[in-house]
């Protein structure tokens, strides 16, 4: 019997296609590498997690060609992929970090790999999946709370929700109403330009799409702020986002996406596998409008996104936002190194892993903010080396923080924070 094939969902494509460019990379890896608590019983974990994956359909996803269009397509028929269980002494653990994280086979291949390393000094658990068929709200919180639930003895009698079945259901759209939705994208994002919607570049003739990285914690913006407020924190820093782009680009135009977790219905919202959807969205500074205007403008845009979501397909096709800025707001799902996720009575922690020579950046700059535990935020900068230097992106850091705490009077007028001489605002 012909298995059955599913196509593949916009994001999925445009995350292979991305990541066809650097096919060697390990662009698309997303887990880590983390140390288990002395307490933790390894055979009972390895079971947990292996009853995880056994669990939901999308661990036995593989990616495949369609015999008929050539096409890659997918299917949920695979064989599961358990954990494995390796033995050295901290000295080879030292030596294999640096190659822990290893570019995906991606077809008919296992599309992650978990492994349980026991060493003299302590157990670690490395975990890996493929961005295609996994997101990070999948890894660091439905993945890690399901493994504390089942290493606690839990039982789950009720099959989990279908990623196969997910994708069938998308595909109810005329085809009509498909090329409407992708007009609105193609619309709003047909005339972006690198050289006006990008902060300026200050580096060329370097080797292309080399990953760096710079983190930087805000010192004029608290979550505090937003209690009481219907400002929505995410709509903000889109806001604040665009504002430090046209400072620095000079162009009275802002275009960029934001990142989306893509559960927006119940069922969505308990699922597992590559749920986000990246979102396009512009903004003309030429007509002027006080802070607390631009917000509710935002959100009405945002909103109009939502109901243009199946029509993404063009965007991403089209590489209408493969070069713009990308932000995504997150709480508590990014792992990094020291982030503790309980298990049982005791729990992991997070461990960094040293680059790699495969790594390699998706866009010409991604922000990622956090939302700290203490009520503060801190920015993930992940940019092109070729592009940018670490100097450019502390300058677009501080900019960033001048303009989060200038946007913070409701009635000041956006004009005079994009035109604000000086490094103080």
């Amino acid at each position: 019997m012909r298995r059955k094939l599913y196509p593949l969902l916009p994001m999925q494509r445009w995350l292979i296609d991305t990541h066809f460019e650097k096919a060697k990379s390990t662009m698309m890896n997303i887990g880590g590498l983390c140390k288990l608590d002395p307490s933790l019983d390894t055979k009972r974990f390895i079971d947990a997690v292996n009853d995880v994956l056994e669990y939901h359909d999308i661990f036995r996803c593989r990616l495949a060609i369609d015999p008929e269009t050539g096409d890659i397509c997918q299917h949920f028929d695979g064989k599961l992929s358990p954990v494995i269980y390796m033995r050295m002494n901290d000295e080879q653990l030292e030596l294999q970090m640096k190659y822990l994280r290893q570019p995906f086979d991606l077809i008919e291949a296992p599309l992650y790999r978990i492994y349980v390393i026991e060493t003299d000094n302590g157990n670690y658990c490395y975990s890996d999946f493929y961005h295609a068929m996994f997101d990070g709200l999948s890894t660091g919180f439905w993945f890690t709370r399901e493994l504390d639930m089942r290493y606690r003895g839990r039982e789950f009698k009720c099959p989990a929700e279908s990623f196969a079945e997910y994708i069938r259901a998308r595909q109810e759209i005329s085809p009509s109403e498909l090329e409407r939705q992708g007009q609105y994208w193609h619309r709003m994002f047909d005339d972006f330009d690198p050289n006006k919607h990008l902060p300026p570049a200050d580096r060329a003739g370097e080797e292309t799409w080399v990953q760096e990285t710079l983190t930087y914690t805000l010192e004029n913006i608290r979550q505090d702020f937003f209690k009481g407020k219907k400002i929505a924190i995410n709509t903000f820093f889109i806001a604040v986002t665009m504002l430090t782009i046209a400072r620095l680009s000079g162009h009275p135009e802002a275009k960029m996406s934001w990142v989306h977790n893509g559960r927006i219905t119940s069922t969505e919202q308990r699922m597992m596998g590559i749920m986000i959807e990246q979102y396009p969205i512009a903004w003309d500074f030429r007509c002027d409008c006080r802070v607390s205007e631009m917000l509710s403008g935002l959100n009405e845009e945002i909103d109009e996104g939502f109901k243009n979501r199946a029509g993404l397909r063009a965007a991403y096709e089209n590489g209408l936002e493969d070069y713009c800025v990308s932000f995504i707001l997150q709480k508590s799902t990014a792992a990094r190194a020291g982030d503790f996720f309980k298990i049982g009575d005791a729990g992991m922690s997070t461990v960094s892993l040293p680059p790699n020579d495969v790594s390699a950046v998706e866009n010409a700059l991604d922000i990622e903010m956090d939302i700290n535990d203490d009520g503060t935020f801190s920015l993930f900068l992940d940019y092109d080396a070729s592009r940018y230097s670490a100097r450019a992106m502390e300058k677009f850091s501080v900019l960033f923080d001048e303009i989060s705490l200038a946007m913070q009077d409701a009635d000041r007028s956006v004009s005079s924070i994009l035109n604000a001489e000086g490094s103080t605002i």
